[in-house]
């Protein structure tokens, strides 16, 4: 295989072996560069050459280990294959002279003993015989570890090479100064010395390499990532190539493991001090680079420290004063215990605490090192840090912070404050994470030693988690506190009562807290959300809710508000606005990368896409709000998410996705929460669509109690009359269907509206044939302009039926097809088919399932759970003829021929449609 980017220096080398086979005399090489730039492989690419052109190849490595063992390179060199038969006794006779030699090992070369010397010539005297038969080669690869047994030895052989036929081909990795000045002294005298010096590659170089690894040109893109990230060295440039074998993507480098390894063997090759510098580096991560500062961190001598630097950007492990690669440091920091880490970070941070590096620098090394006494000055400079982090968006950084604040720091009035930011922090990346520090905080609150500021903070923590006495505990001892004189605080404290009143209903609002910051835009969301939920859709609402969001900023101040004021606008029939506001500070909460805003304002949206009829939208951002934040972190807010999820599957037909959400265990506490009511309507529609029309009407009834009882009764929040309606429907109780359809239709007034359109739905459905179509017209013109196309899927679907039933074919036809498309636009599928769990009877595919009108479902969904055909007809106000001509289209469509082959899991609920 060709080298790459060392053909200029192989033919240098190769002209000195043939100048001494053709008996111009001896030469020596020196091939000089940084570590695992090639020297070894040009140093073997030279002996293939040289064993090609009939000579004697003897070759051996120095090692750091072996550099104080006299002889080590010397018998690997005269013990190999083709050396000469008599040089063995003569190393034989070698280690008996020399077992003092160790001791003087040093920067000056040592003077051996008479007999030492006589066997050093002997040896040096047969290799030269032996090169009389054929020219020898002698290569000693990492000179720099040679010890100075064998030193001498070279010595003696090099001031003979003149006239012989014998090549020297040496290695070295110096850290930027020869490590034996004497050797390279006696090399310069030599006439034919060849010293080649072997950098990095070059991006074109790099290039190459790849091409001749992968038997095709790489891509430019990937090259230039490959070069970037080895910076040129060819051993890591083959060790990306390596980890990036299994990547997916042919085009993506991946740094794995190879990577490191490489390099840290690499330095494990090289001195300890190099080592040990690397080490450094990768702690400090350029924070530190003044040579006098690193020479006080590694225990090294500053010009130490300067020579293994620029070692180490030849070698390309380092961009400017930091390695490479995260890979790299972390390859580098594994070989230390977890005490000599956290040494090695103490002491850089009082370092950096020292030189005046900035807070969140110093912070890095502070949360990562122990305590020795020393660090009374950390905790400030780590609340500085936190801020800051807090400041750049980058959480998981604050909180990390002052979770090492709160480690180091003793003062306890002091830990308290810490405890509570901790928690705050915590919260925003996982609520699950400041659950351990709530009770500390409570304890707190109760003693008198948790600040007021904090107390607020405290209460939204323990109403998420269902500690709702706890909660209103903490925010009622605010009453007595001095700072409610301060307006802008006192327009906090009332705003977050609000927030509560209206999240939590259990939580009733204190009297008048004094007086309060006038437009606070805090409260001004709130209160348009509060306004909406007790008298449904308001402008005035409408208006202070986008004044609101307007005036906001989001941050961890007034995120939840910001939620208040766009939740205002879907419940009052703004779903483009809320949307469109919705989207914008979803996108804040990702690009701020806290997951819990991420996740709280992917579940706001998924409601909104909910209520426009776009149930894969929905299903899809609730997904998302559970993969930032996991099911068992959300407390009693579960609701939310689980609710649009259920929702959203059992509007599209896919029950078996719904009984997964609905099997999940909720707390009870959310039952106390109007995200509870989210859940309880979503389940018993789920239960009304798969044949559970009395636990349907169960879930139903609670959630209306609970509306009445927290004065939220209003159509626009949930539409529980309605469900209630169409569960009594399919028991056969006209009576109660009415009753219920009627009252939601006058509580949800004469302005269109959603709450209306779906209002109407329901009027039409138990009222008489006479006044169905009209009914249904005004709920098609209504859901048209609010937008929620699945709300006028099912209106349309039912107003077709209406327009067949009166002889209108064509305008029945249009709706149908309209209602069609509709359905298909929101993500309605097809229901799997299941098999009849009593009879083993396989039901009908799902696919004919779509093929049914509305009316012909309401009919069959009854007669699939026993109903005469005279009952069918008393229930849904028809004649017992129509009620026949449904049931014989009906079995056409889904291929069967007898009642009991009706899929009953499937149709009762259908009319919910």
């Amino acid at each position: 295989m060709r080298l790459i980017g060392r053909d200029r220096e192989l033919t240098e080398l190769t002209d000195l072996l043939h100048a001494c086979a053709r008996g111009d005399g001896g030469g020596v090489a020196m091939i000089g560069g940084a570590m695992g730039c090639g020297k070894t492989e040009l140093l073997t690419a030279v002996k293939g050459a040289a064993r090609d052109g009939g000579f004697t190849v003897l070759d051996a490595v120095g090692s750091w280990p072996e550099r104080l063992s006299p002889g080590s390179v010397l018998q690997q060199l005269l013990r190999s294959a083709g050396a000469p038969g008599p040089a063995a006794a003569l190393l034989d006779r070698l280690r008996g002279t020399c077992d003092d030699v160790a001791a003087g090992a040093g920067d000056t070369p040592l003077t051996l003993d008479p007999d030492t010397t006589d066997v050093l010539h002997g040896l040096c005297a047969e290799v030269l015989r032996s090169a009389q038969d054929a020219p020898v080669l002698l290569c000693v690869d990492d000179v720099q570890f040679t010890d100075y047994l064998t030193l001498h030895w070279l010595f003696h052989l090099i001031r003979q090479l003149r006239g012989a036929r014998v090549v020297l081909a040496l290695t070295e990795c110096p850290l930027s100064r020869p490590a034996h000045p004497q050797l390279h002294a006696e090399l310069l005298r030599q006439p034919r010395y060849r010293s080649v010096s072997l950098g990095p590659l070059s991006l074109t170089d790099t290039t190459a390499l790849l091409a001749q690894h992968r038997g095709a040109p790489p891509d430019p893109v990937f090259a230039e990532r490959c070069h970037r990230v080895s910076g040129g060295n060819p051993l890591l440039v083959r060790a990306l190539l390596e980890d990036s074998r299994q990547a997916s993507d042919p085009g993506t480098v991946v740094v794995g493991d190879t990577y490191g390894d490489t390099l840290l063997s690499c330095l494990h090759r090289g001195r300890p001090a190099l080592l040990r510098l690397a080490r450094a580096l990768a702690a400090l991560d350029g924070d530190i680079h003044a040579p006098a500062l690193l020479a006080r961190l590694t225990g090294l001598e500053p010009g130490t420290v300067v020579r293994g630097t620029r070692e180490l950007a030849a070698a390309g492990f380092l961009d400017g004063i930091r390695l490479r690669h995260p890979v790299a440091a972390q390859a580098v920091l594994e070989g230390l215990s977890a005490p000599e880490r956290a040494t090695l970070h103490r002491h850089a941070a009082l370092m950096c605490y020292e030189e005046g590096v900035a807070a969140t620098r110093t912070a890095r090394h502070l949360r990562n090192c122990d305590d020795d006494g020393s660090l009374t000055w950390a905790v400030p400079v780590l609340r500085d840090a936190a801020e800051r982090h807090l400041n750049g968006n980058r959480v998981a950084e604050a909180h990390s912070c002052l979770e090492a604040a709160l480690r180091l720091g003793s003062d306890d009035g002091e830990r308290v404050g810490l405890r509570a930011l901790l928690a705050s922090t915590a919260w925003m990346l996982n609520p699950s994470i400041s659950t351990p520090h709530l009770g500390e905080l409570a304890i707190a609150l109760s003693d008198g030693r948790l600040p007021a500021r904090h107390t607020l903070m405290l209460a939204k923590y323990l109403l998420w988690h269902g500690r709702f006495d706890e909660a209103v505990g903490a925010v009622a001892q605010l009453d007595d506190t001095d700072e409610l004189s301060d307006p802008g605080y006192a327009a906090e404290v009332r705003a977050t009562w609000k927030l509560l009143s209206v999240t939590y209903p259990v939580v009733q609002p204190p009297p008048p807290l004094g007086s309060t910051a006038a437009g606070d835009p805090r409260l001004l969301g709130v209160t348009a959300l509060s306004k909406v939920l007790a008298r449904g859709p308001d402008d005035a609402a409408v208006a202070d809710a986008e004044s609101a969001l307007r005036a906001m900023r989001l941050g961890k101040h007034t995120q939840e508000w910001l939620m208040c004021a766009v939740a205002a606008l879907s419940f009052a029939d703004r779903p483009e606005a809320a949307a469109r506001w919705c989207d914008h500070w979803l996108e804040e909460a990702r690009a701020r990368k806290v997951p819990l805003w991420a996740a709280e304002f992917a579940s706001l949206r998924a409601g909104i896409a909910l209520r426009q009829g776009d149930l894969s939208h929905a299903r899809m951002l609730s997904e998302a709000a559970l993969a930032q934040v996991p099911a068992d972190s959300w407390g009693v807010c579960i609701g939310g998410p689980l609710a649009n999820l259920v929702q959203a599957a059992t509007a599209a037909g896919d029950f078996g996705a719904a009984a997964e959400y609905v099997a999940q265990p909720v707390p009870e506490g959310m039952y106390s929460s109007r995200f509870g009511l989210y859940y309880l309507h979503a389940r018993g529609c789920y239960h009304l669509e798969t044949g559970r029309p009395y636990a349907a009407l169960d879930d139903f009834s609670r959630c209306g109690e609970l509306m009445t009882e927290w004065g939220l009764d209003q159509p626009t929040l949930v539409p529980w009359r309605s469900s209630a309606a169409r569960a009594h429907l399919a028991l056969s109780d006209l009576r109660s269907a009415r009753e219920l359809a009627h009252q939601q239709l006058a509580l949800a007034g004469e302005r269109p509206s959603r709450a209306r359109g779906i209002s109407l739905r329901v009027c039409a459905a138990v009222a008489e044939e006479g006044r169905r179509g009209r009914l249904l017209e005004e709920a098609v013109e209504i859901l048209r302009a609010c937008g929620d196309r699945f709300q006028l899927a099912g209106a349309l679907g039912e107003l077709s039926d209406e327009y067949g039933a009166c002889g209108q074919a064509a305008r029945g036809l249009a709706a149908l097809k309209e209602s069609e498309r509709l359905r298909r636009e929101c993500g309605v599928g097809r229901p799997a088919p299941v098999v009849h769990g009593t009879a083993g009877v396989a039901e009908p595919d799902g696919a004919a399932f779509a093929l049914l009108s509305w009316a012909e479902r309401r009919v069959v969904a009854l007669a699939a759970h026993g109903r005469t055909n005279r009952e069918i007809a008393g229930a849904l106000t028809v004649t017992v003829s129509t009620v026949e001509q449904h049931l014989t289209k009906a079995f056409r469509k889904l291929g069967i021929r007898t009642r009991k082959e009706l899929p009953r899991t499937y149709f009762l609920g259908a009319a919910a449609r």
